[in-house]
């Protein structure tokens, strides 16, 4: 039998084997790549921090590079990723000291205030009944109901707190692993971010060591479309988010809304959300102000849409970019799909990651056509021959 032949039935006969044990095994293979994956989530979540850092890292190691003697050049990227990470130190200190406790005086005065709510919930239902004339919920007590739903989900609370004390130790012992995870994670994201350009040129030898030329070069701008893509998207929503939240707040200053530190801080957190998190962090908000004063509601309302408008159109373009390359109706559908298979984080990812995709499709698209369509792969048609 020819060799080439055996070993290709060698292959087939090896895949349809492996293929048919991992689907009778299915529960053992998927705990198996369970305990995988989480034996490598220090080093995913340190690739994670060091990847939303490595902006800033870049931006501090230039300037040092800049302000540093020659023979003192090799220490600017260790001092770009200490001044990263100290900046980063620093703006969570300065978060949890202006924030928090502005946020749990919102939060006790809420609680404070529920019966009051539930009351002026109440009237405001009474008004819409006798408004449109619903004789059939004008006996509807929605106080003693808001109070009894409440008053069951402080029980449960209390509960739920009672039924957890026997497995303190249990919680504990998760709230190590917890923090020693994190503690590596850090451990790794420092290394990995002072070492970023070495790192890069090792992952990049090894890609054109083992890969054939043309598919190492593939491998290599997918890698750097993808990286650049998620990099702009990443920081700018982030960025985005803190000015969309601070606006937020002075305007509600400014207004005299109610509740501004907790509507602000739940505006900026939605905005990491493509095209839901505007409507999400309005729909909390409403909830909140419609039980102080319909009125204060429906001027929030407009005072929302008109920021959301100024963000729009002069803050995103400017920080985030002009466009990330995909339509409209293609955002709205990854952040449909990404959000129905992996909640919150697919919702976040699927952004850049469409972007990647359509990229690519664009770019494979235009080489294809361009034979058929008398263009060379730039999209430029090439000049006519002379005359005879």
């Amino acid at each position: 039998m020819d060799k080439k032949l055996f070993r290709s039935l060698l292959l087939l006969i090896t895949y349809a084997v492996v293929l048919v044990a991992v689907i009778v095994k299915l529960d053992e293979v998927t705990g198996w790549l369970g305990g995988v994956l989480a034996a490598f989530q220090p080093l995913v979540i340190g690739a994670v921090i060091a990847f939303i850092l490595n902006r800033p890292c870049n931006f501090f190691a230039r300037l040092y590079e800049r302000a540093l003697p020659a023979k003192a050049r090799n220490a600017a990227r260790p001092l770009a990723a200490a001044t990263a990470y100290l900046i980063v130190a620093a703006l969570i200190t300065a978060l949890v000291a202006l924030v928090v406790p502005e946020l749990t005086h919102s939060i006790e005065m809420f609680m404070g205030n529920l019966n009051t709510y539930a009351a002026n919930f109440q009237d405001l239902f009474d008004w819409v009944v006798t408004k449109l004339d619903l004789e059939q919920l004008a006996n509807l007590d929605l106080s003693s109901g808001i109070s009894e739903s409440l008053q069951k989900l402080l029980n449960g609370a209390l509960d739920a707190l009672t039924n957890t004390l026997p497995h303190l130790i249990g919680m504990t012992s998760v709230l190590i692993s917890a923090v020693v995870t994190g503690v590596i994670s850090l451990v790794f994201s420092i290394y990995m971010l002072s070492g970023a350009p070495r790192l890069t040129a090792q992952c990049r030898r090894l890609i054109q060591a083992y890969l054939p030329r043309r598919a190492a070069d593939t491998v290599l701008s997918v890698t750097r479309l993808t990286a650049d893509t998620f990099s702009k998207y990443v920081n700018g929503q982030m960025v985005e988010a803190c000015i969309l939240g601070g606006l937020c707040f002075l305007g509600m200053c400014v207004f005299r809304f109610d509740y501004a530190p907790l509507i602000s801080v739940a505006v900026g957190v939605f905005a990491l959300i493509p095209i839901a998190g505007a409507y999400l962090g309005a729909v909390l908000a409403v909830l909140l102000l419609v039980m102080i004063d319909p009125w204060q509601a429906v001027w929030f309302l407009v005072f929302l849409v008109a920021l959301q408008q100024l963000e729009g159109n002069l803050i995103y373009p400017r920080v985030v970019g002009t466009s990330m390359g995909l339509p409209g109706i293609w955002v709205l559908a990854a952040v449909t799909v990404g959000g129905s298979l992996l909640g919150l984080v697919g919702m976040v990812v699927s952004v850049p990651l469409a972007a990647v995709a359509y990229t690519l499709l664009k770019r494979d698209l235009r080489e294809r056509l361009a034979p058929k369509s008398g263009e060379d792969p730039a999209g430029q048609t090439p000049p006519e021959a002379p005359a005879p």
